[in-house]
């Protein structure tokens, strides 16, 4: 019937009625989908997550020996103007906002896990860790 309406008035004929038209294609259409609020809400079933065994835990662990993270250790920081850089030179000292003997920082992918001190081992400096830093647990 729809299309019946929709050919081209002939010469001469009246105009076509758009709101019949549309009345016409609004029957055709199929029934609309129900609404959201009219569908029944269910609780999702979820399986139960049980804790893995040791065993499994550690060889988890075993995934990540490999993986490189990026370790520094903070003996102390200093804020220097441009000028005051430019006249650094063999010789020069700049001053840290650290104490001596004060703990150093040993950071972790830029996250803070540990206190340290420096210690000279056969030449080269090392750090000894002398604390862990509590971290944080998320809520």
């Amino acid at each position: 019937m729809s299309e019946e309406l929709l050919q081209a008035p002939a010469a001469g004929a009246a105009k076509v009625d758009v709101p019949a038209v549309m009345m016409a294609l609004a029957r055709e259409l199929p029934p609309a989908p129900p609404k959201a609020a009219e569908v029944p809400a269910q609780k999702p079933d979820f399986e139960s997550i049980e804790p893995a065994p040791a065993s499994a835990q550690s060889h988890d662990i075993a995934l990540l020996e490999n993986v490189n993270v990026r370790v520094q250790v903070l003996l102390g920081r200093a804020r220097l103007t441009v000028e005051e850089i430019l006249r650094l030179g063999q010789g020069s000292v700049v001053e840290l906002d650290r104490l001596a003997g004060e703990p150093l920082d040993i950071l972790v992918n830029d996250k803070l896990v540990a206190h340290g001190e420096v210690l000279v081992l056969n030449g080269n400096f090392c750090v000894r860790v002398t604390d862990i830093v509590e971290q944080e647990t998320p809520k």
